[in-house]
């Protein structure tokens, strides 16, 4: 390679790190993994402002980490089984339901990894297609008038979901329930459009049974 080749390819190895470096400095946020204490920026104040709709956090939702937000966010952590270490990283923000910079487990994506631990928790050992319908039931939700429209803010919704008050949402993720919240995000409703469902062994309110049943899959019935 002669010398004005040589000098044309250090320069452009120099031009594309600048650009690099410039990218970094403003949009840290595309490339940080974790946020904490000191940290600043629209994902932090997207993690205050669903903290705050959940009741774990009272400050205002400015997008500064500060102790405030670290509190609330060890008592998230310490009420989802996560390491109350105070700092949102890639299972807490999957928890959260914000994409991190990481792919995460085996969903691949928040949306997944949340949504997969939700079936596996609500529907384990149920038929395959019961699964998808569980699934498909909070993505309904996220449509209708009278939920959240987001899918944390779906499945953390006091009261709606019991796997989350007896610690089954803890447990270990089924393998099914990967490939289940995939179907159901990819559009498969075997639902029939429920927004709800209930298994009649156990299930106690008169409400539930008052709502008008689409179908039966498995143990649970699925109704509007």
């Amino acid at each position: 390679m002669d010398r004005k080749r040589l000098t044309a390819a250090l320069l452009a190895v120099f031009a594309v790190n600048i650009a690099i470096i410039g990218l970094l400095k403003t949009a840290p946020e595309a490339y940080a993994e974790s946020w904490k204490l000191g940290s600043s920026g629209e994902t932090v104040r997207k993690i205050q402002q669903r903290l705050a709709d959940w009741g774990y956090y009272s400050g205002a939702a400015d997008g500064v980490y500060g102790t405030g937000t670290e509190v609330a966010v060890r008592k998230f952590q310490k009420a989802n089984g996560l390491t109350a270490d105070g700092v949102a990283g890639p299972a807490t923000l999957a928890a959260i339901g914000l994409p991190s910079g990481s792919s995460g487990s085996a969903g691949g994506s928040a949306d997944v990894n949340l949504l997969a631990r939700l079936i596996s928790a609500e529907a384990r050992g149920e038929p395959y297609t019961g699964q998808v319908a569980v699934g498909a039931v909070v993505l309904n939700r996220m449509e209708h008038p009278s939920f959240p429209s987001t899918m944390s803010g779906v499945i953390y919704q006091k009261g709606a979901f019991s796997c989350l008050d007896d610690g089954q949402f803890n447990e270990p993720v089924a393998e099914s329930a990967y490939r289940a919240a995939r179907d159901a995000l990819n559009g498969w409703d075997p639902s029939g459009g429920a927004i709800y469902y209930f298994n009649p062994a156990t299930a106690t309110s008169s409400w539930i049974w008052s709502r008008p049943q689409l179908l039966t899959i498995g143990k649970h019935r699925f109704c509007e």
